[in-house]
């Protein structure tokens, strides 16, 4: 098969893919996960069923798909936040994108709890410990953030006080909730932190 003609049919099948993706998510939104049918999501899509049973088994599977492009976009936008100017302003960054987005896609519903177990969150998760994980290190090397705890346990920290941002009521208490985050990282003139 010609490659131009390969890179047509992946990019129809990335395209039927994502309308069905985000057909599920519109339907799950608005009638709830164990209302939601194969038959509703096909005709939302604008496919056939069969077609759609070519790409997924069930429901769950779908809204297994659509959670793991949600991380991945999660993931891009942390990355790309990670390229600011200091390695301190690049960290808090990440936290403030990392903060926000927490509290925008959280709803505390089932398909919450459902869909933030499994491997794809656990590998999410890793990643961005690891790149929060960098970034601390970085501001550590430069003295901008203190250096008396290791980096790991500092990124830590960072990630599970801003969890709490996904019950904040507003944008200006998730500003807060960073402010003393942030506070938390850095060192005393001394070097050690107050």
């Amino acid at each position: 098969m010609p490659k131009l003609w390969d890179e047509t049919i992946d990019a129809h099948r990335r395209v039927v893919r994502d309308a069905v993706l985000d057909a599920t998510a519109a339907l799950v939104a608005e009638r709830g996960l164990t209302a939601a049918t194969m038959s509703q999501i096909a005709t939302a899509s604008g496919i056939g069923r069969a077609t759609l049973y070519k790409y997924f088994p069930d429901i769950e599977s779908i809204v297994t798909a659509w959670h793991e492009r949600q991380i991945a976009a999660h993931l891009r936008q942390l990355t790309e936040a990670s390229e600011a100017a200091s390695p301190s302003a690049r960290l808090e960054t990440v936290l403030r994108t990392y903060a926000t987005n927490a509290r925008r896609h959280h709803d505390g519903s089932d398909l919450a709890a459902l869909m933030h177990r499994g491997d794809h969150v656990i590998r999410a998760q890793a990643h961005l410990l690891d790149l929060v994980t960098t970034l601390v290190r970085e501001a550590a090397q430069r003295g901008e953030v203190r250096d008396d705890v290791p980096p790991a346990e500092l990124a830590a920290y960072c990630l599970h006080a801003l969890t709490a941002a996904s019950t904040m009521a507003s944008q200006a208490a998730i500003n807060r909730l960073i402010t003393v985050t942030v506070a938390g990282l850095r060192p005393t003139p001394s070097g050690r932190p107050g």
